[in-house]
């Protein structure tokens, strides 16, 4: 098949999408302001202090320095502490002065010198006695004031502010800084992001590939919102709640970011754990804050993500594990999801992947009116979600899309796209111009086996059980009419395996007995191989028993497929089961059942070594061609085991990698 080009497009940055607003002042909001005030206090209560720019003198500077010479024009007594001294003018001009007369940011009205008095009495007495043969016109005159200082007040008011702004500052923070309002009272709010009216989404129905059903009905209800006459007229409701159920990685976020962008109406999203917090009431009040803001903005639309975070079943929760705090956020929701009328315009979309821990009351009619279950993509689906995550890789021509999606069943979407990002990192790797077949083999095998090991230092004799391990799984599969077609063997250590056979697996739907049975065969294969060579088994088989064991007590006991046991299955759709101590039948039953197993594996060991005694030849070939290459592909299987008969599987679901 040749596959069609895609080539990559740089998409223009769209002008209508909301940039996020610049912040004035270079984002930094009005913290500078407070700085600057700050800086202006200190400066001025430093230089608007007279004795600022003063010089501290002695007693004896003073009584012979200037006393003695008149120089003094007058004394100011501070606070019954400081002596500010004033000099004459006509005096500044002296050399001794000019220290004091010429300092910076020096006021003429403001003195040149001041001192420290013990107490006005001695500091008045002595300046008598100084002056005892002075005029009466030369004598110094002494003032007394009282004076504020600045330098005083913000010894106290100083650390008062630094505590309020950094209480300030702390509360900025808690509050998610610039929400609007006192963080303080803003605590029990919720936090959604919301995308408004006219925010253009990155994602649009046209990203989402496979999911037909799902798709159209989502976009019923984004039609609802757009038209809401063309349903009211004729008496319908449109669904309070959808709720979208499926594996990890199906797309469930991917559609409500593709309903936001469709829509064109506030979309509030948030995450279910966002509500439960430590504090009693708060989840409660987010609900109520969230359907409060919703309501406001009507029509709109609130998604949910993860919402068994929060609706988890209250009866399955042991006494020992209950969480009052999320039962009365969970009442809050159903409160909430009954409290608003039909059309009112505010539908709510939940997501989860663990429905079956849901509470009951939260997924019924009134509430979550609608189930919308995505399954994990069928063929022709992978085949469109790899068309969409192939648009912007540079692809070579060989790249073939419909194998690619026959190669990749049970995966998701998710799984998809990590295939062809790790296709490209792997091409960009070895400095190729375009992305080849063969890269998006290797990341195929990489995702689903782990990272090749070839520096893995392994022993000739464990080298060599590991090939005749290998081996028997391929002889196995390629005689068993019921199993996948064989693509390769390999005996490079991937992961934590030492080894993997690689199918190209027919989907299918069901399963019958004798389907079940080959597989059982197969996996049994590399265990067989090693007793048939070696003459004893080694623990290289035990990922091989452990899915052997189980698939077998499936069949047995889910399936009805055994004859002594019959047609009874203790599978339990519900999860009600899961709260029980005891198993859902007798001792007795139990027996009988591990005894049908037993005898099922050992009917399919000996079936399995019989094919591999009568095929030793073909083992022991592969086995050394492995040894040799260490990778066979479907060419060598062919030259050495023949051409394959085409199996008898019909065609649809799922199936695995048996490694």
């Amino acid at each position: 098949m040749k596959q069609p080009s895609y080539k990559n497009k740089k998409e223009k940055p769209d002008p209508s999408v909301n940039e996020e607003p610049k912040r004035p002042f270079g984002g930094y909001g009005f913290n500078w302001f407070y700085f600057l005030l700050f800086g202006i206090i200190l400066w001025f209560s430093i230089f608007s202090n007279p004795a600022a720019n003063t010089k501290e003198v002695t007693w004896s500077f003073l009584q012979d320095s200037l006393l003695v010479q008149r120089e003094v024009s007058k004394i100011v007594v501070i606070n019954k502490e400081v002596a500010e001294i004033y000099i004459k003018k006509e005096h500044l001009s002296d050399t001794k002065h000019k220290e004091v007369s010429e300092k910076l940011f020096r006021s003429a009205e403001a003195p040149q010198y001041s001192m420290t008095i013990g107490s006005v009495e001695t500091f008045e007495d002595k300046l008598q006695r100084a002056q005892a043969g002075f005029q009466s016109t030369e004598k110094v005159d002494v003032q007394y004031q009282n004076r504020t200082s600045w330098i005083s007040l913000l010894s106290w008011l100083l650390p008062l502010g630094i505590i309020i702004f950094f209480w300030m500052y702390m509360l900025r923070r808690m509050g998610g800084g610039g929400t609007g309002g006192n963080p303080l009272f803003n605590f029990g709010k919720s936090t959604p992001k919301i995308s408004e009216k006219g925010t253009k989404s990155s994602a649009s129905f046209k990203d989402i590939a496979g999911l037909k059903e799902a798709k159209t009905e989502v976009m019923e209800v984004v039609d609802f919102l757009k038209n809401p006459e063309t349903y009211t007229k004729l008496g319908a409701k449109i669904p309070k709640g959808v709720l979208l159920v499926g594996p990890p990685g199906t797309g469930k976020t991917l559609m409500a970011r593709a309903v936001a962008g469709e829509a064109q109406v506030p979309f509030f999203s948030i995450s279910g754990s966002e509500f439960v917090e430590m504090f009693v009431g708060v989840g409660a009040s987010r609900v109520r804050d969230l359907f409060k803001k919703a309501k406001e903005k009507a029509p709109s639309i609130i998604f949910i993500d993860e919402i068994d975070a929060v609706g988890r079943s209250r009866g399955k929760v042991n006494a020992f594990q209950a969480n009052d705090e999320r039962e009365s956020t969970l009442n809050q929701l159903l409160t909430e999801l009954d409290g608003f009328g039909a059309n009112t315009g505010v539908i709510v979309l939940a997501a989860t992947n663990r429905p079956d821990v849901l509470d009951k009351a939260l997924l019924r009619p009134g509430r979550f009116d609608r189930h919308i279950y995505l399954e994990l993509p069928t063929k022709e689906e992978r085949q469109e979600i790899f068309g969409v995550h192939l648009r912007p890789l540079k692809l070579s021509k060989n790249v073939d899309v419909e194998l690619l999606a026959k190669l990749s069943p049970g995966f998701s979407g998710a799984d998809i796209a990590n295939i062809c990002n790790e296709a490209a990192l792997i091409a960009a790797r070895k400095k190729k111009k375009e992305v080849e077949q063969s890269d998006f083999m290797e990341a195929r095998d990489r995702v689903i086996g782990g990272l090749e090991r070839k520096s893995k230092i392994i022993s000739p004799k464990e080298k060599e059980i590991v090939a005749h391990h290998e081996a028997g799984h391929a002889v196995a599969s390629w005689y068993l009419k019921n199993v996948d077609s064989l693509v390769k063997v390999s005996i490079i250590p991937r992961g934590k395996s030492l080894g993997a056979a690689w199918y190209l697996p027919e989907e299918r739907q069901i399963v019958t007995k004798s389907q079940f049975m080959d597989q059982i065969c197969a996996s049994l294969g590399g265990r067989v191989a090693e007793d048939i060579i070696f003459g004893e088994p080694s623990s290289g088989a035990l990922d091989d028993l452990e899915k052997v064991t189980k698939q077998a007590y499936t069949m047995v006991s889910y399936y009805g497929l055994d004859e002594e046991i019959g047609p009874i299955s203790f599978y339990d759709s519900s999860g009600d089961n899961e709260r029980m101590l005891g198993k859902p039948y007798s001792e007795d039953m139990a027996k009988k059942i591990d005894k049908q197993v037993q005898d099922l594996i050992t009917t399919a060991y000996e079936r399995t070594k019989n094919l591999l005694i009568q095929h030793k030849v073909e083992l022991e070939k592969l086995a050394q061609l492995l040894l040799k290459q260490e990778v066979v592909e479907k060419e060598d299987l062919e030259k050495i085991l023949g051409k394959r008969e085409s199996p008898r599987t019909p065609k649809g679901g799922i199936s695995t990698v048996v490694e």
